[in-house]
Order: C-alpha cells, then sequence, then structure tokens
C-alpha cells in the first residue's frame, strides 16, 4: 500500500500557494484494507475514505471507462493492479495530474510542471472528451488562473465535444457546482468567456450568450456590447469581494437587454422588467439557490433604482426598502448594493468612478430602520393606521437625512 498527494495540492504547492485541496491516491490496496485501517467510505461511485484522524480524502487507485452519454456515463474499475500513473491519466488537466511520494519525490507523467511554468492549460489526454463536466473545469481553472493560456488542441477538443452534444448531457446540478465556484474565482468573467469560445455557452447559458453582439447607448456604455459590459460586471463584482449571491446576479441583471428588439437598439427601455422572466429561467433551470435567486431578481428589477438613489423622492426610497424587504431583512442590502455598483463601474472608463449612492442607501436604511412602531401603538392607533403612520415617518427620516 502506497500513498501519494495528488491534484491539486501539488499543484499549488509548486506554484507556491496555500491550498485547501488535500486529496491522496491509495495503491496496492483495496476497500477491505481500508476500512481494517480505520478508514471511513464514503464514496458511491468509486471507493473513497475518510482518514480516521484527519478526515482528509483517500481514493483508491482507478481507470474509468465511458459507457454512455454526460457526466454519469462511467464504469469505474479499482483494484491493486490499477498504477498511479493509471490514476492520474484519467485527470483532466496536466498541471492537475502531478502526485508526490511519502519522500517528496514529485511524479510528473505528462509535463504538468512544464506547463505551470509555460502558463498552459492542457488536457492530459483523448478521454478529455468523455466527460463534458471538464469543459466547465477547464473555464473553471481559466478564471482562477486568468494569465494561462488554454492550449490549442483542448480548445479544439472542447469544441467537438460541444458539436457532439455532450454537453447536452450535463445534469444541472453540476453545472451550478462548478458555475458557482467558478464565479466566485479572481476573475469569473474568464469562465464565461471560455465557455463561448468553446460553443459551450450558448447550451447551457443561452440567456447569456445572447447578450454578445447587443449593442447599448454609447454615452451610457462606452463598452457598447452588452455581452462585453456584462463581462466588466462581473470582474467588478469580483473585485469588491462580492459574495456568490452579488455575482450572480451581476452575471444575469442585464437579461432583459437580449430580448430587445433589434428595431429599438441600442435603447432598451423596459429591460429590468423584461429579464425577471430569464433570469426565473436559469435559475429553475439550474437549480439555483433561493438567495441568489431571489437577490438576482431583486438587482434586475431594482437596479436603476439604486443608480437614480440620489435624485429619488424620500417616498420612493422606502418603495425601493420595501421592495427589497430590508426592514426585515437588512443582511440584503449589502449584496444588492455590491451588484449594483458592479454595474456602475462595468463600463469602459468608468471603472473606477466612485458609487455615493450605496453610502446614501445605507444612512437612509439606518435612519429610516429606527423608526419604531411602538410610539403609535401607545398614541391608540390600530392595524392598517399604524402601517400608515411607519410609512409616514420613515419618509420623513429619509427626507430629514437628505436636508442635512
Amino acid at each position: 500500500m502506497e500513498v501519494y498527494r495528488v491534484g491539486g495540492v501539488v499543484r499549488d504547492e509548486l506554484m507556491g500557494r496555500g491550498s485547501e485541496d488535500a486529496d491522496h491516491v491509495v495503491v496496492g490496496a483495496g476497500p477491505k484494507d481500508m476500512r481494517r485501517r480505520g478508514f471511513r467510505p464514503v464514496g458511491r461511485d468509486f471507493p473513497v475514505f475518510l482518514h480516521p484522524v484527519s478526515g482528509e480524502e483517500y481514493a483508491l487507485a482507478r481507470t474509468e471507462r465511458k459507457q454512455g452519454r454526460g457526466y454519469h456515463g462511467f464504469v469505474f474499475h479499482t483494484g491493486p493492479d490499477v498504477t498511479l500513473e493509471d490514476d492520474l491519466a484519467r485527470r483532466d488537466l496536466t498541471i492537475n495530474a502531478m502526485a508526490r511520494s511519502a519522500d517528496g519525490r514529485l511524479i510528473d507523467p505528462f509535463d504538468g510542471r512544464r506547463d505551470l511554468i509555460d502558463r498552459v492549460l492542457r488536457h492530459v489526454s483523448p478521454a478529455f472528451r468523455e466527460d463534458p463536466v471538464r469543459i466547465l473545469r477547464l473555464a473553471r481553472f481559466a478564471a482562477r488562473f486568468p494569465d494561462f493560456r488554454i492550449a490549442r488542441q483542448t480548445l479544439k477538443l472542447c469544441r467537438g465535444m460541444v458539436r457532439e452534444g455532450e454537453v447536452d448531457h450535463l445534469v444541472p446540478e453540476r453545472v451550478w457546482q462548478e458555475m458557482s465556484r467558478a464565479l466566485m474565482e479572481h476573475s469569473p468573467a474568464r469562465f464565461i468567456e471560455v465557455l463561448r469560445e468553446t460553443g459551450a455557452l450558448a447550451v447551457l447559458l443561452p440567456e447569456v450568450d445572447r447578450l454578445f453582439g447587443v449593442p447599448q447607448a454609447p454615452e451610457y456604455h462606452p463598452e457598447i456590447d452588452t455581452g462585453i459590459h456584462t463581462l466588466m460586471v462581473l470582474e467588478q463584482s469580483a473585485l469588491l469581494d462580492a459574495p456568490l449571491a452579488a455575482r450572480f446576479a451581476s452575471l444575469v441583471h442585464d437579461l432583459g437587454k437580449g430580448l430587445t428588439p433589434r428595431d429599438q437598439w441600442p435603447r432598451h427601455r423596459g429591460h429590468e422588467k423584461a429579464g425577471l422572466a430569464p433570469i426565473r429561467a436559469v435559475s429553475d433551470r439550474l437549480r439555483v439557490p433561493a438567495e441568489c435567486r431571489e437577490l438576482a431578481l431583486l438587482v434586475g428589477e431594482l437596479h436603476l433604482h439604486a443608480h437614480r438613489a440620489l435624485e429619488l423622492r424620500p417616498g420612493t426610497v422606502v418603495t425601493l426598502f420595501e421592495s427589497l424587504d430590508v426592514y426585515r431583512r437588512p443582511q440584503r442590502l449589502t449584496p444588492f448594493l455590491q451588484a449594483c455598483e458592479a454595474d456602475w463601474r462595468g463600463r469602459k472608463g468608468l471603472e473606477h468612478r466612485t458609487y455615493p449612492q450605496a453610502d446614501f442607501l445605507r444612512d437612509a436604511l439606518e435612519a429610516s430602520a429606527s423608526v419604531n412602531a411602538r410610539a403609535f401603538v401607545e398614541q391608540g392607533l390600530k392595524g392598517p393606521a399604524i402601517a400608515r403612520a411607519l410609512r409616514e415617518a420613515r419618509i420623513a427620516s429619509v427626507a430629514a437625512l437628505r436636508s442635512r
């Protein structure tokens, strides 16, 4: 029985980066051997075990054989006869197909270290084409390492997979799993760019794909192209260190512009309302978590209100807060404003402009939320009368803030 550290932990170590990946491959053992040593089995498709002390994952070396379409069409084989090189050969990218032995020796049969030095994302073998999830992983690693280029043959392979319909068989949960991780990477726009380069974006996110080539009014959007604007907004959301919900909202906030009739270009009147249906469609299809879905819908509908916050009447500001439900859920305001600020800055030449609207809305919420309904109860008001008085007092507090 030999144990090797593999994959991300080896790659990140060679890059001088910290790593949360601590995966191990076990060669020369079977499930009984692992259980006898106290390892706990957790794998469903193939044997993976948790270390009895550290809890780290230890997987038996395995090979795989394609037997159907999509992500689940594989048969796995494990056994003492499977070598480390056999196991590494089934991995996606050369930079993820390296291992270290217990004595520190680097095992690198596919020149992953060279590709790290050259900053290249390259597939390990033609078996890459058997698993469409690898296109998503390739795009995710491009988002993590935006200064890496993708090997020409790897892009060609991915495009062939798309043409052959492999991407059509991806299950929604797996797409969202990779997409949500990619959105939290250093350059989430690169994820979308790679999917578009391979043709997979049109299959997985046609609502986003159709934004490219749709013009916007140049006085507001010097970058003109709506797809380019969307990528810029995504990058700004990362610079703001926004959470996942805000980054997803940044990705889909302008989907309504993809539905604007050509004879109305470059204007997109009413795109906020028009975008709600495609946002729901994407969220439903990918089974996006409720928190992300809800914020995306709010940003899609209300981001222009936030942009005009300094011009809105106090009553309209309170209406905005009510629409966001931030009197009951104040924690929602920050990610909403982060997505709106990303949209405000996601424009060519305007990436560094300030967003005073955010500070004003935070102060306005603090002032209006401090109004207590108890005073109106003590005055003898009841039911709807309390609600009306509370709202009027909140409006007055915003007006007082505006007059300072």
